[in-house]
């Protein structure tokens, strides 16, 4: 699974790789938990490309609570096409949430080390997300929420975690976010572990398992697991 992640690349960042204009500056997080407004790129109403904050936790525009969200921060790309929960939203609400990497957890022993997961070039890349619209039934505004979808891990990053987030590739993009593109057999090809070079695992602070905890400093490397003892 994929259950935090950080983003803090500037708005030039984001308006140069994922074409979306009049951009605001977007706070800078390093540990970005479920619950949380996260930054995705989606096809807007005219068709253009648009920045929203979305609730990380779908809820599906069908659902009694909200709180249902809190089990759907992930979504399996492998059954995207028969879960009730994901399908429509597969069909037409994709999105693209806006990473500069992601963490997960390895065990030794009685600890759980966490490892950054990114680009060894630094550049951010765009999760494949579903969005949904909900509005609670006792009244109030509509709810926009998101969640990430999954596959089997890359080669290098494998010994990590047993799956990962679906990374879209640039040339991918605009066909992931085409709002009119309803064919998800085609799309399903989109859903596998990334390939291409560069992609790499580092450990990094134990600090980040406290979602709390803030700062550049938890994307550094360490020399060893040790070094965080």
């Amino acid at each position: 699974m994929c259950g935090r992640f950080a983003f803090y690349s500037p708005h030039e960042a984001v308006t140069r790789l994922f074409g979306v204009s009049g951009v605001a500056e977007i706070e800078p997080r390093w540990n970005i938990a479920p619950a949380q407004y996260i930054a995705a790129v989606r096809a807007g109403g005219d068709g253009r490309r648009a920045l929203a904050m979305l609730h990380w936790g779908l809820v599906p525009s069908w659902a009694k609570e909200r709180s249902i969200g809190a089990r759907m921060i992930n979504a399996r790309g492998e059954t995207l096409k028969e879960k009730p929960s994901f399908r429509s939203a597969y069909r037409r609400r994709r999105c693209l949430i806006l990473a500069d990497g992601y963490y997960e957890w390895q065990r030794s022993g009685s600890v759980k080390q966490p490892f950054l997961i990114s680009f060894t070039d630094r550049e951010p890349f765009g999760m494949a997300g579903l969005w949904e619209s909900w509005k609670d039934p006792a009244g109030g505004e509509p709810l926009e929420s998101c969640c990430i979808v999954t596959t089997s891990p890359a080669a290098s990053v494998a010994h990590v975690h047993d799956r990962m987030p679906v990374i879209i590739p640039a040339e991918a993009r605009a066909e992931w976010l085409d709002a009119a593109n309803t064919d998800v057999e085609r799309l399903d090809r989109l859903l596998v572990p990334w390939a291409a070079a560069g992609l790499v695992a580092r450990p990094v602070s134990r600090r980040v398992n406290d979602a709390r905890n803030q700062g550049a400093d938890l994307i550094e490397p360490l020399g060893s697991p040790q070094d965080d003892a």
